[in-house]
């Protein structure tokens, strides 16, 4: 049996280890350096369980006659949107993280996502977790393969004098698999803040040289980082402090948040916590059937928006807001159109918050445009690669080299401006659209005349389907700075809803047409 394999499926991985006030359990991971090897910025990964419907998140109010038409059940009413800007606003529920972006402390990725997107819960999850494309089955995490590029050699001989912390910490029972390296997860999962005990840790009888004493010594060596592991969290959280008054015990995301923080208080050097809120999935009730601003998608947004005001709030009174930044993660967004049980069904892109003191707020990206024939299946098209989120931050944040990032992502990375001087500055308009884009006619039949501006760049200009599938590429080669037009033939697609994406190294555009 494969080391990987014994760690997805062995016992070790349900036996809790619990110290000083909360629980850990392994597969421990490789730990970081001391702050004069590494930076000192620490990210906060937020998974979304589920698929979070971006449409009653972040309210397009530009489009909100149009959307009026195909949600009605389900939308916010226009007067009760907490506006952000004159053409954007957040669902009710969200004052904490209005708050946040008015403070200059929030950036909007919108319609984040990935070519040919997949619906299925559990293979949106892995390509978000892995990185990787949506035909590629990736046995490693994003973050496990950065991980991997200065300690491959994880998990032999650790920890040691001179690294000591784990990499990464996921909050619950499991450890995420956003940090699995090629060998063991780099991440411990720490839970249950009410229990102590510890792994055993008495003597070992004699190991066969075969097969099987090879895995128990593996497993004797994972025993023995856990329990130096959590010597070192124990005393960071006992060294550690909360100061924010603003947290709900009632808020199980929030109460995750408050241990990281007074974690990162105590000294602990960690670089990457995971935590997860679930109920995402709202195909049904996702709002209250008599008023909209309530239900279970407006609890959730409350829970999300309380714990991660809260957790900023904390960070501010201790004086680390300038060393963390955090974002959230979804596996995909929600249909354009709700459906008759007061809910919505699996789509496409999502939008993503990433927060900090360090970040630059205001939006990335533009607000979906809302036809007024919207087909069932319809969804919110990509604007941004998922994977250009990830590795922009670890080249802003964590100092990661770009040429690196394409290794263990994709060639077609594309940075993205998100990190800051640390000033909190607002900055709330939407990104411009490229200066020319235009499809003619549209609907189309026959031919579809593309109108776009280049400032003389490598462009790749594809058609997409409603799901969201790449039909087609027309081109993909540099182009002379100025208008560019191209005809297509379309006579061959069938009737329905497509989309045209320009993408550069630098920006992208999405455009929607109906073929007839």
């Amino acid at each position: 049996m494969k080391r990987r394999d014994f760690i997805k499926t062995g016992s070790l991985l349900t036996i809790p280890v619990f110290i000083n006030g909360f629980g850990i359990r392994l597969f421990a991971g490789k730990p970081v350096p001391v702050p004069d090897t590494y930076n000192d910025k620490i990210l906060i990964l937020i998974q979304l369980d589920g698929g979070n419907d971006t449409l009653n998140t972040v309210i397009p109010l530009d489009q909100y006659s149009n959307l009026s038409k195909v949600r009605s059940n389900i939308l916010i009413p226009e007067n009760k949107v907490l506006k952000l800007n004159d053409i954007t606003g957040f669902h009710p529920a969200m004052s904490d993280m209005k708050s946040m972006f008015d403070d200059g402390n929030l950036n909007i990725i919108r319609a984040t996502g990935y070519p040919n997107p997949n619906r299925s819960h559990f293979r949106s999850t892995d390509i978000w977790m892995s990185g990787s494309a949506a035909d590629v089955y990736e046995t490693t995490g994003w973050m496990g393969r950065y991980f991997a590029l200065d300690y491959p050699e994880y998990p032999d001989n650790f920890p040691n004098d001179e690294v000591e912390y784990p990499f990464a910490i996921s909050i619950g029972s499991t450890a995420s698999e956003t940090c699995q390296g090629n060998s063991a997860n780099y991440s411990i999962a720490v839970s249950n803040p009410e229990s102590a005990g510890e792994l055993f840790n008495g003597e070992w009888d004699y190991i066969p040289s075969n097969c099987y004493g090879s895995e128990l010594s593996f497993v004797r060596d994972i025993v023995r980082q856990s329990n130096a592991y959590s010597q070192i969290v124990s005393e960071a959280y006992e060294k550690g402090n909360n100061l924010s008054g603003k947290y709900n015990d009632d808020n199980k995301l929030g109460n995750n948040l408050k241990i990281i923080a007074r974690l990162i208080s105590g000294g602990l050097n960690t670089k990457v916590y995971v935590v997860r809120l679930g109920g995402f999935d709202t195909h049904s009730a996702q709002v209250d059937s008599v008023d909209t601003t309530i239900g279970r998608h407006a609890e959730l947004l409350e829970s999300l928006s309380n714990a991660i005001g809260a957790f900023q709030d904390d960070l501010e009174l201790l004086g680390l807001d300038k060393k963390v930044i955090g974002m959230t993660f979804s596996e995909f967004g929600r249909r354009i159109k709700s459906n008759a049980s007061y809910g919505t069904d699996h789509g496409d892109a999502v939008d993503v918050f990433v927060f900090g003191s360090c970040v630059k707020s205001g939006f990335t990206g533009q607000n979906p445009i809302i036809s007024d024939n919207v087909d069932k299946k319809e969804a919110i098209p990509m604007q941004n690669d998922f994977r250009s989120v990830y590795g922009s931050l670890l080249i802003d944040w964590f100092g990661a080299d770009e040429q690196d990032i394409k290794d263990i992502l994709y060639d077609g990375f594309q940075k993205i401006d998100i990190v800051g001087d640390c000033s909190s500055t607002s900055n709330n308009n939407i990104t411009v659209a490229n200066e020319i884009f235009k499809l003619s006619p549209n609907p189309a039949s026959s031919i579809l005349k593309i109108e776009f501006s280049s400032l003389g760049e490598h462009m790749e200009v594809a058609i997409y389907n409603e799901l969201g599938s790449k039909l087609n590429i027309i081109a993909n080669k540099k182009f002379n700075m100025g208008i560019q037009a191209i005809n297509v033939d379309i006579s061959d697609l069938t009737p329905g809803v497509y989309y045209i994406r320009i993408l550069s190294t630098k920006t992208q555009y999405t455009k929607r047409f109906v073929k007839i």
